[in-house]
C-alpha cells in the first residue's frame, strides 16, 4: 500500500471547459482530485502534476490534490442564470473513486449536486468502490442521464498486477458493473487503453468484450495507448523492468506521442468487428467521451 500525503485546497472553480475540435459533444469536465492513488504506470494525466511543481512518477500515485470544497463550488455554478444543464464528465485527470474517496467523498457530494440540479453527468473509473453509491446513481439517472463507464484494459491478471498495481481487479469492476447495470444505471466499458503486445490480440480484446456483454454494460470503446510527456518517461523505465524484450518495439513505435496510424487503425479495426459480433456499438446510443482523448482535461 502506498503512503499517500493529501494536499487538501480550495478550488475556485469546479467546472472546467474542454475544447477538442474532435469531440464537440465535450464541453466540460469535473476533477474532484488531482493526481491518483491507482499508479497505472500509463496513465496520461501524469504530465499534469507537473503543473504543481511535483515529479509524474512517485508523487502523482502519492501527492494527491484534494479540492475540499468542489462540491460547494459546483453547487453554485450549477445555479448560474447562464448554465444550460450541460452534461460533465467526472474524472477526467484522475479517478474520482480512487482510494482518496473514502476519506472525503467528495465526488458523492458532486452527483448529489447533479442530481439535486438534474443535470446530466458521466463517470470513468476503474474502482468497485463506486458501488457504494448505487441509490444515488439511480436517483440521478431518474431525473437526468447519466453512464458510468468502467476502464479495463485486460482480464489476464499477471498484466493488470505490473500495470494497474493499486486499482480493483478486472473481475471486481465486472462485478460492480453488473450491480449498477441491474439497478437501472446506463454502464459502458472503455477498453483502454490497448497496449501493444500486452493487451492488443485478439483473444484479449474480445475476452473483455464478451466479459463487458455479461455483466451489463451498453457499450464498449477502445483507445490505443499513447505516451505524452510525463507519462513516458515513467512508462518506458517500467518496461525496462518488466518487459525488456519489449523496449525495442516500443522505441521504434514511441519515437512521437501516439503508435503508429497503421497500427491503431488495425487495431480499431478488429475491436470494431468484435463491437459488432457482440452488439457493442458505442452508436447503440451515444456513450460518455473516450479517456484517452481527454488529455487536455485538467
Amino acid at each position: 500500500m502506498l503512503q499517500v500525503t493529501f494536499e487538501e485546497i480550495e478550488c475556485k472553480s469546479a467546472l472546467n471547459r474542454v475544447r477538442i475540435p474532435s469531440m464537440p459533444g465535450l464541453r466540460w469536465t469535473l476533477n474532484p482530485y488531482r493526481a491518483c492513488q491507482h499508479a497505472c504506470v500509463y496513465c496520461f494525466a501524469r504530465g499534469n502534476h507537473e503543473y504543481l511543481g511535483y515529479n509524474s512518477g512517485s508523487d502523482f500515485d502519492r501527492r494527491v490534490v484534494v479540492k475540499t470544497n468542489v462540491a460547494s463550488v459546483l453547487r453554485r455554478e450549477l445555479k448560474r442564470p447562464g448554465w444550460r444543464r450541460e452534461s460533465v464528465t467526472i474524472g477526467t485527470a484522475c479517478d474520482p473513486y480512487q482510494q482518496a474517496e473514502l476519506k472525503y467523498g467528495l465526488t458523492r457530494a458532486a452527483l448529489q449536486a447533479f442530481r439535486d440540479h438534474a443535470n446530466p453527468c458521466s463517470l470513468i473509473t476503474k474502482s468497485a468502490g463506486i458501488t457504494r453509491d448505487v441509490a444515488l446513481l439511480r436517483e440521478l439517472s431518474d431525473v437526468a442521464e447519466c453512464s458510468v463507464l468502467f476502464s479495463i484494459a485486460t482480464l489476464r491478471e499477471d498484466v493488470w498486477r505490473h500495470i494497474e498495481p493499486e486499482t480493483a481487479k478486472p473481475k471486481q469492476r465486472l462485478e460492480a458493473m453488473r450491480k449498477l447495470a441491474d439497478a437501472g444505471i446506463r454502464c459502458g466499458v472503455m477498453l483502454a487503453p490497448i497496449i501493444p503486445s500486452l493487451t492488443d490480440d485478439k483473444e484479449n480484446l474480445e475476452a473483455v468484450m464478451k466479459a463487458a456483454r455479461d455483466h451489463g454494460a451498453a457499450f464498449v470503446g477502445d483507445n490505443v495507448l499513447y505516451l505524452k510527456p510525463g507519462t513516458k518517461e515513467w512508462f518506458m523505465p517500467f518496461l525496462r523492468e518488466t518487459y525488456p524484450h519489449l523496449l525495442p518495439r516500443y522505441e521504434r513505435m514511441y519515437r512521437g506521442i501516439y503508435a503508429p496510424k497503421r497500427y491503431s487503425e488495425e487495431v480499431h479495426d478488429t475491436v470494431q468487428r468484435l463491437r459488432a459480433r457482440w452488439d457493442m456499438s458505442p452508436e447503440r446510443r451515444t456513450p460518455a467521451p473516450e479517456v484517452g482523448q481527454l488529455q487536455f482535461a485538467v
